[in-house]
């Protein structure tokens, strides 16, 4: 594998909470962002990351989980636009994220997405998604609209979480 895993931005880290810049340049550095992303992505155990998750403004997130057949679906979204189903069906399960360690919560989110944007090259790509994969393809778009899964929590259910996440990083 190429690329250099980088470290996960945190919750509270302004990169974090702000919309991210589109990418306009389809070049060798954001060939090279996208490995470094992967690799950091793999170090932490995740399935998808953000360009925003290891500090860089950019619209771009890999990803590599399977969807609700289980088959393993791997790639990169550069400047993705998500598109839910006009009749949804929603998914009640637990949602984690890395930039907000240890804990999970039940986040609700169609059971199917898709986004349109582009390749690491530049040439136009959708990507459709069911199950885990529909939840990733929305946590990610999520991220770099400068929008984390706790902040679809209500008040209560968001203050429990990043409690817990201090609780179990001063454990560590």
């Amino acid at each position: 594998m190429t690329g250099t895993a980088r470290p996960i931005t945190i919750v509270g880290t302004p990169v974090l909470h702000r919309p991210c810049r589109p990418v306009e340049e389809f070049d060798d550095a954001l060939a090279a962002l996208v490995d470094d992303m992967f690799a950091s992505m793999y170090a932490a155990e995740g399935v998808g990351l953000a360009a925003n998750q290891i500090g860089v403004d950019l619209r771009v997130f890999v990803y590599d989980c399977p969807d609700e057949d289980g088959v393993h679906q791997k790639g990169v979204v550069v400047n993705p636009t998500l598109e839910l189903p006009e009749h949804r069906h929603l998914d009640h399960g637990d949602e984690g994220c890395l930039s907000v360690p240890g804990p999970h919560a039940p986040v609700a989110r169609p059971d199917r997405a898709a986004v349109t944007g582009f390749d690491v090259k530049g040439s136009p790509i959708t990507v459709e998604g069911t199950g885990l994969l529909a939840r990733c393809l929305q946590h990610e778009t999520d991220h770099l609209n400068g929008k984390l899964y706790i902040d679809r929590l209500s008040a209560r259910a968001r203050k429990k979480v990043l409690k817990e996440m201090e609780e179990m990083r001063a454990e560590a």
